[in-house]
């Protein structure tokens, strides 16, 4: 029996719902695999805020319409959470896409403003 894996679909994702997803699988098999395990520290390291919170951030962004900005985009935004415009400007270079200074502004805006007061 030949058993070839195939790719079906690839979607994107942002960190707090993988770090959701391992809890699920924690839960279920009450130990992880050594790669999960690594993944699950990561995460715990970089994730900062709470899932609702995550949430209403990424539900925000994606209510500014900003031409061009795709889900891949705004879920590394929210993963790295960028508070000026500089920091968005180094994590939207990495991608072929054009977003105007205006735009770049409202994003880190609306990222500081959902972070709490130290963080900023």
């Amino acid at each position: 029996m030949d058993t070839k894996p195939e790719i079906l679909e690839e979607t994107e994702i942002p960190m707090f719902e993988i770090k959701k997803d391992i809890a699920k699988i924690k839960k279920r098999d009450t130990e992880l695999n050594f790669r999960t395990q690594k993944t699950e520290e990561y995460l715990n390291t970089f994730i900062t805020l709470k899932d609702s919170e995550l949430k209403s951030l990424l539900d925000e962004l994606k209510g500014l319409d900003i031409p061009r900005l795709k889900d891949l985009h705004i879920y590394k935004i929210v993963d790295t959470l960028p508070v000026s415009v500089d920091d968005v400007k180094l994590i939207l270079q990495g991608y072929t896409l054009t977003v105007s200074q205006d735009n770049m502004k409202k994003i880190a805006e609306t990222v500081k403003k959902h972070l709490p007061e130290k963080k900023k």
